[in-house]
């Protein structure tokens, strides 16, 4: 009998172990906010799990899409904060960065690479170069599959599973909290997407003169907003989903522009350690017409993200009332 490879047995052993009450299959509006968070957590971390192998074998795509969901899971934590917010939070959160910077590195060289090789031309030079890239995300895929077959990994699907289903959050029964988990989706996510936009706009508008590092966390807001509309996709009725695609083409064409330009520094930086070696290797992440382009692309996508109506409870449902 074929033995089964370490990377499965891993993802075996790392399922979920808290029991799972049934939940609709879809969101509604009058969903109340507790069940509404368990449906779209358990959506991504079952998401992350479905990753898992392909991960550890290495396939870029794998790698690509379990950020993803990880994201989408750390900003459903973000969209149904105060609702969640206990004393286990804190953990969870610091358990989830942590698995997200293990992924990070290597999905960093992942993009250096292919920025690498679409500008390679056949040159003998680039693949040399390439040698010491793909030598840098081979000693950082080994770190990463360690990390996701490792018994803190284990623990963190078990502790983030169970925290989902029945963390503190869940029975706490002051008033405040009582009222935030009966809260409807629909008021609730009318507040935080219209709250998170216009935090979103009001910093694009400083786009230009933001550095490095503040461009990023407005990308990381372009991004929170992004994937708390498409997690919400179930409750947009029929006569407002033009707007929401609407609204979703212009932020992610700006997360686009935004998420090139930090792939660019992060390309650069990871550049520096192979100077030594490869000398010429920041070049390639250094150019001034290409950062005034993706500059442009995305201040175009705010100026019309902007002229847009906010949103608000009509765009999901009108006096939509609470469901047990």
């Amino acid at each position: 009998m074929a033995r089964p490879s370490t990377s499965s047995t891993a993802a075996a052993s790392a399922k979920p172990a808290a029991k799972r009450n049934a939940l609709p299959g879809r969101l509604s509006p009058g969903m109340v906010c507790d069940t509404a968070f368990r449906i779209i957590a358990r959506r991504h971390l079952d998401a992350v799990l479905a990753q898992h192998d392909g991960t550890c074998r290495g396939d870029p795509e794998a790698l690509h899409q379990i950020r993803i969901a990880l994201t989408h899971l750390r900003t459903a934590i973000r969209f149904f904060s105060p609702m969640v917010d206990d004393a286990l939070r804190p953990q969870v959160w610091t358990e989830l960065k942590w698995l997200n910077s293990q992924l990070g590195m290597v999905r960093d060289l992942d993009v250096a690479i292919e920025r690498v090789i679409a500008e390679s031309g056949g040159e003998l030079t680039v693949i040399a170069e390439l040698q010491h890239w793909d030598e840098k995300r081979a000693e950082s895929h080994r770190l990463l599959a360690r990390a996701l077959q490792s018994a803190r990994y284990r623990r963190l699907v078990e502790q983030t599973s169970s925290w989902i289903e029945s963390g503190p959050w869940s029975t706490r029964r002051s008033k405040e909290a009582i009222r935030l988990r009966r809260c409807s989706l629909a008021d609730h996510a009318t507040a935080q997407l219209t709250e998170w936009e216009t935090t979103l706009l009001k910093k694009a508008r400083k786009l230009r003169k933001l550095d490095v590092e503040k461009r990023h966390k407005l990308r990381l807001l372009n991004k929170r907003l992004t994937y708390s509309i498409e997690s919400l996709e179930d409750l947009f009725a029929d006569d407002s989903l033009t707007k929401q695609k609407s609204i979703l083409k212009q932020l992610r064409k700006a997360q686009k522009s935004l998420g090139q330009l930090n792939d660019d520094a992060r390309g650069q930086t990871l550049a520096a350690s192979l100077n030594e070696v490869v000398p010429e290797a920041g070049i390639r992440f250094l150019s001034r017409k290409r950062e005034k382009k993706l500059l442009r692309t995305a201040s175009d996508a705010y100026r019309k993200l902007d002229k847009a109506k906010p949103f608000r409870s009509a765009d999901i449902a009108p006096n939509a009332e609470p469901e047990d």
